[in-house]
C-alpha cells in the first residue's frame, strides 16, 4: 500500500520535529514495557531449574510449594525457593524478574509496618506504599491499565463523534439543528454527579466507567467533526462526486473523511492525554478502578496521605509528569506537521 505523497511530506515534516519524534519513540518502548510487565514485575519467577527440567510460572498456573518440595501447599514463594536451591545447592536454580514483586503483594519486613524508602538490597527499587506493596511494580500495573483505558476511550470517542459529527455536517439541516441542539442539553448533565451515583450503587470496572465517561466526552469531536465536514463538502470534487452518481457512503467514507484526516490525527494525543488525566483523577476521588486495582491516581493518595514517605508520591507524580509531557510533544508536532496553513504557498 503506497502512502499519497501529501502523507510522506507529513511524516517527513514530523519525522524532522525531533523533540515529538523522540517523544514518540519513547512513548511507543514505554508500551511495550507495559506489555511485558509481568516480566518486570512479578513475585513469580522467569524460568525455574528443578530436578532437571525447565518451569516457565510466569504465564502458567501457579506451583505449590510440595511441588518444589517444600513442606505446603499454596503458591510457592520464588524469592524464599530461590534461597532454598542455593542452601540445597543440587544444581536446581530459579531467574526472578527485575523487581520480584507483583502490585498487590504484602511484603512488610519483619517489625516494621507501613511505607519503606527505597532499597537496593530488598528491590524496592522506589520503595513500598503504607500496606508493604512495591511502589514500581504499582506505577507499571497502574500505567497498563491507563492506556488501556486511554486509548479505548480515545476510540469510542472518535467512533461516536465522527459518526455523528460526519452525519451533521454532512447532512446538514434540520438534522444539523437538531443535533446540536442535544449535544448542547446533553453536555450540560454534570459528568462528575453521575459517576459518583453510580459508584455509590455499584462497584465501578474499567468497561463501566469507560462507558460514563465516553457518554459526557464524545461532544468535543463532534464539533471538530462537523465543521470539517461542511468545509470539504463545499469544495468542488464533493459536488463533481455527485454529479458523477457516487453514492452518499461513497462520498463520505472515500471523498471526504481522507480530507479530515488531519483533523481525527492531530487531537489523538492529545485525547489520550485526556484519557490518562480523567482515570487518574476518578482513581484519586476513589470513584474510579475498584481497591486493589493498581493505579496512578490511588498512588497520589496514598502518598499524600502518607506525606512522611515523600518517595510515594513523588514516583507517582513524577511518572505521570514524564508520559503526559511526552505525550504533549507527540501532539505538538503532529500539529505542526499537519498544519494545512504553515505549509501552504497561494500563487
Amino acid at each position: 500500500m503506497r502512502l499519497n505523497p501529501l502523507t510522506v511530506k507529513k511524516i517527513r515534516r514530523f519525522r524532522a520535529i525531533k523533540r515529538g519524534y523522540y517523544s514518540l519513540i519513547f512513548f511507543v518502548f514505554t508500551l511495550l514495557l507495559a506489555c511485558a510487565a509481568e516480566l518486570l514485575c512479578n513475585s513469580r519467577a522467569l524460568i525455574v531449574k528443578y530436578n532437571g527440567s525447565f518451569y516457565f510460572p510466569t504465564y502458567t498456573a501457579f506451583k505449590s510449594g510440595e511441588f518444589f518440595g517444600l513442606n505446603y501447599s499454596h503458591e510457592v514463594n520464588y524469592r524464599d525457593l530461590k534461597q532454598h536451591f542455593a542452601a540445597q545447592d543440587a544444581g536446581n536454580w530459579l531467574l526472578l524478574p527485575p523487581v520480584p514483586y507483583n502490585p498487590y503483594e504484602n511484603n512488610f519486613k519483619p517489625g516494621v509496618y507501613g511505607p519503606t524508602p527505597p532499597s537496593w538490597s530488598d528491590r524496592h527499587f522506589l520503595g513500598t506504599d503504607n500496606t508493604g506493596r512495591d511502589i514500581l511494580a504499582r506505577l507499571f500495573y497502574g500505567f497498563r491499565y491507563a492506556m488501556i483505558f486511554a486509548l479505548l476511550y480515545t476510540a469510542v470517542t472518535y467512533l461516536i463523534g465522527v459518526a455523528v459529527g460526519c452525519l451533521m455536517g454532512y447532512f446538514g439541516g434540520a438534522y444539523d439543528l437538531l443535533g446540536q441542539r442535544l449535544i448542547e442539553i446533553w453536555s450540560n448533565i454534570p459528568f462528575l454527579y453521575i459517576v459518583i451515583i453510580v459508584a455509590s450503587i455499584v462497584r465501578p470496572n474499567l468497561p463501566l466507567l469507560l462507558a460514563i465517561v465516553v457518554a459526557f466526552s464524545w461532544m468535543g469531536m463532534t464539533y471538530y467533526m462537523r465543521t470539517s465536514v461542511y468545509k470539504e463538502k463545499a469544495r468542488d470534487y464533493a459536488s463533481a462526486a455527485l454529479i458523477l452518481g457516487a453514492s452518499t457512503p461513497r462520498v463520505i467514507f472515500h471523498h471526504i473523511l481522507p480530507n479530515t484526516l488531519s483533523t481525527l490525527v492531530t487531537f489523538m494525543p492529545f485525547t489520550i492525554a485526556s484519557g490518562i488525566t480523567i482515570l487518574t483523577s476518578l482513581d484519586f476521588l476513589g470513584f474510579g478502578l475498584p481497591p486493589p486495582t493498581p493505579s496512578w491516581g490511588e498512588l497520589l493518595k496514598r502518598g499524600t496521605e502518607n506525606l512522611n514517605a515523600p518517595w510515594i508520591v513523588s514516583s507517582a507524580f513524577g511518572t505521570m509528569v514524564v508520559v503526559l509531557i511526552a505525550i504533549t510533544f507527540i501532539g505538538e508536532a503532529i500539529r505542526e506537521a499537519f498544519d494545512p496553513k504553515k505549509f501552504t504557498t497561494y500563487d
